[in-house]
């Protein structure tokens, strides 16, 4: 690999060719002048709904329903995220005339991901208290989804994470992030970091896959890895967690670890997850019981513990995510829970 250190603009503008060329992304300009960027950017967004099958009166109350949850000035970043995530993942759920019949608009095809559109701008400043000027944003379908920050090799890639962590406070453009799910940083020697909303620095992480492969540069490498279009769209669908008041990413071996698993359950085998101290095994069984329960409108998930502190950690890690799980201490005890849909998950802790 090229050692010489490269100016951050030279660097931007190899990225931006691996994201046009490489990953199939419109290219969407300089927007450094451009007047009222935003994270929802209609004249994308339109003509991909009406390219859906929506029409006008479906698309204006759907944007509209997507703004108000977006600029909600009473509630913190996270509450804002958390409420336009349900909006992208189940659709915007519209009642547009007397009979109260629900219509749903999907402003993301999630089980055709080559049928979105995907596009990256440059530059893109951001009028708030304070202007700020994000190198790049990734775009799905007109709505902001990534914030990339980039920096030259002799400038270290917390630079990038803290630039765009200022960026999310109040006083900056805290607004704009309210439908961002990716927040990315990196450069040319230490290749990329990521990590989501409100991150704090020392949590953003490395994905790590074909490690062997040093045909590229890191950057590059990991940026064709996580952005190319069905694996971006896999994990906003499949990956997203909100635990508590922290919203999270996977790591790469949980990512991989439930993929394996859900081929095993298509085939409807059983298997294994062979889990280290402190690599995340609560959240593993997390993502892959809401998949298995999204999947499988009959199934039913268990959970067995030997350990009854074991067994709290799982309900409260199932509960702060929005998941409902139900402790049982008998199989008496467990039955009911399995006959009915009201519980995504049963936890049986046995008494020896």
């Amino acid at each position: 690999m090229n050692s010489v250190v490269q100016p951050e603009r030279v660097t931007q503008n190899r990225v931006i060719a691996l994201f046009r060329d490489e990953l199939g992304y419109r290219y969407l300009g300089d927007w450094t002048e451009r007047d009222g960027n935003s994270n929802i950017e209609e004249e994308s967004l339109v003509p991909w709904l009406t390219k859906s099958g929506y029409t006008p009166h479906q698309i204006s109350a759907a944007i509209h329903k997507l703004r108000v949850e977006v600029d909600h000035g009473s509630r913190s970043l996270y509450e804002n995220n958390k409420e336009v995530y349900k909006l992208l993942y189940y659709g915007v759920p519209l009642k547009l005339d007397a009979s109260g019949v629900t219509e749903t608009v999907h402003l993301i095809n999630w089980r055709e991901p080559e049928k979105n559109d995907f596009a990256v701008a440059e530059e893109v400043t951001l009028k708030g208290n304070y202007e700020r000027r994000p190198d790049l944003v990734l775009y799905v379908n007109g709505i902001a989804v990534g914030v990339l920050e980039l920096k030259n090799s002799r400038v270290s890639v917390g630079d990038g994470i803290r630039q765009n962590r200022s960026n999310q406070e109040p006083e900056f453009n805290a607004r704009f992030f309210s439908t961002v799910q990716f927040v990315l940083a990196g450069n040319d020697s230490e290749g990329l970091r990521y990590g989501t909303i409100l991150t704090p620095e020392k949590y953003f992480l490395k994905w790590k896959e074909d490690e062997e492969d040093n045909s590229l540069l890191k950057l590059d490498k990991y940026l064709l890895k996580i952005c190319r279009k069905e694996r971006l769209i896999e994990l906003m669908h499949d990956f997203v967690i909100f635990d508590g008041d922290e919203k999270k990413l996977p790591r790469a071996h949980q990512y991989f670890g439930v993929k394996a698993a859900q081929e095993y359950v298509r085939r409807r085998k059983g298997g294994i997850i062979w889990h280290t101290q402190g690599s995340g095994k609560s959240i593993v069984m997390m993502l892959l019981a809401k998949w298995i329960l999204e999947n499988n409108y009959n199934a039913r998930v268990v959970v067995i513990t030997d350990r009854d502190e074991l067994d709290k950690q799982i309900e409260s890690v199932f509960n702060k995510a929005g998941e409902s799980i139900k402790r049982t201490r008998s199989g008496y005890e467990l039955m009911p829970p399995l006959r009915r849909r009201t519980y995504s998950c049963a936890a049986l802790t046995p008494k020896y």
